[in-house]
């Protein structure tokens, strides 16, 4: 029988991977698990990144606030200790970074080099998987794995180049994790706004012109805010989404219905 608990996440832990300000879409999903009751653990990238973050970690009251770049050896393995010794177990995690060096991002995609190229994957599709697998022995109840893709994986979009194979490269590893570890019940999923001003989108080459398409296409004329995000993001870790698993789910205004 349905009941409050199924909208709750009272009781639930998360860590929250790629906050970088109060603009990130990965703040507004910690807000919202926080809202529904969640204790949060929250990373930040760098010492320079912690000014910009710590303020987002505090507002949500973050029992764990730890340095995680994946391309640093060990923190991303460190953090989940930390976790495992704070709580002993974890039912949701978000994935929310992505990289690719400005010169391989701003070209052309066949002009890309093997370097960038492979860096971008490395940092933006293959750091899930490796989040999933040290996941994996902390959700002894199940849980929700959660990245954060866009419509450029699916569809050649302008300015998008590089970051559209890349993106399809994670969308996929979510599907696959998401059939590896559905008999534990940890289920797997993408999620993709439309484009927002964030500091990641700062990024892109003529960014404007993708936003100003998304606005003019979107069937509802507006574009998503990170907290449209995170409640989408907050309600599959709950029991609402519990028999809803491998999916891309898209959060902007019917944008990709479009073309």
């Amino acid at each position: 029988m349905l009941d409050a608990s199924y909208f709750s996440l009272e009781g639930k832990k998360g860590l929250v991977i790629g906050i970088a300000n109060e603009q990130s879409i990965a703040y507004g999903c910690a807000r919202a698990f926080r809202t529904l009751g969640a204790e949060l653990a929250i990373t930040y990238l760098n010492e320079k990144a912690r000014a910009f973050v710590e303020p987002a970690a505090q507002a949500v009251d973050a029992k764990l606030f730890l340095p995680c770049d994946v391309m640093a050896p060990g923190e991303l393995e460190a953090v989940f200790e930390a976790v495992r010794e704070q709580w002993g177990r974890l039912d949701f995690v978000v994935h929310s970074i992505a990289f690719a060096p400005r010169e391989d991002l701003q070209g052309r995609l066949v002009d890309s080099s093997a370097d960038g190229f492979g860096l971008a994957v490395n940092v933006s599709a293959h750091s899930f998987l490796r989040m999933a697998r040290l996941a994996e022995p902390l959700m002894t109840e199940g849980g929700s794995l959660f990245a954060m893709t866009f419509h450029g994986s699916e569809k050649v979009l302008p300015t998008y180049n590089l970051m559209g194979p890349v993106k399809a490269a994670l969308e996929s590893a979510v599907r696959y994790t998401a059939a590896e570890l559905g008999s534990k019940n940890i289920r797997a999923f993408a999620i993709s706004p439309g484009p927002l001003h964030t500091r990641a989108a700062s990024g892109l080459k003529d960014f404007d012109v993708l936003v100003d398409m998304a606005r003019e296409r979107s069937p509802l004329g507006r574009l998503a805010e990170i907290d449209d995000v995170g409640a989408v993001a907050a309600m599959l870790a709950t029991r609402t989404g519990a028999m809803l698993t491998g999916q891309t789910i898209y959060v902007d205004g019917g944008f990709h219905i479009t073309g």
